[in-house]
């Protein structure tokens, strides 16, 4: 079982990683922080640098934190609440197949996540290095990054349409 916790939490911290690296540093063909800005600026949100850092903090560091099974709830949740956000505002209205641009892949890596809060890092991981594992995973533990980032998500989103409302 610990091999299997490493390899998901390896690859699915990874993928995230690599997506806010694209974000925050222009690496793997990515927009970087200019790209990210004026997409982000694009759906509203305001102001766009802070919520643009944000999202790439969010997925660097929490794909980070993932991958290396330190405060895995914590990875968890800021890659969940991004998802949130992402599925809501650009894949949820493609449907559910990733080759239509849908939430397919977003639902997936949202699932890993939330799963790895539930049942910890495993043996290789910092957490069990520090002694932190048992305390910092289990049912509720999931429970509450999924609460948690589906509240921030919507609060995000929420903001955002205030913010357009201001413009008008």
């Amino acid at each position: 079982m610990s091999y299997g916790l490493l390899l998901l939490r390896v690859v699915v911290g990874g993928i995230f990683a690599a997506h806010g690296a694209q974000k925050l540093f222009g690496w793997f063909e990515g927009p970087g922080r200019a790209g990210t800005r004026g997409w982000i600026g694009s759906m509203g949100f305001r102001p766009d640098w802070l919520f643009a850092m944000l999202v790439s903090l969010q997925e660097l560091g929490g794909g980070l934190l993932l991958a290396f099974g330190l405060l895995t709830p914590l990875g968890a949740l800021a890659v969940t609440a991004s998802m949130v956000v992402a599925v809501a505002l650009v894949h949820w209205k493609n449907g559910f197949f990733v080759g239509k641009g849908g939430y397919e892949f977003n639902l997936a890596l949202t699932a890993a996540a939330v799963a790895l809060a539930a049942t910890g890092p495993g043996r290789f991981s910092i957490d069990r290095a520090l002694h932190w594992d048992d305390n910092i995973s289990g049912l509720w533990w999931a429970v509450g990054v999924l609460a948690a980032a589906l509240v921030g998500g919507m609060l995000a989103i929420a903001s955002r349409r205030a913010n357009r409302g201001a413009q008008i």
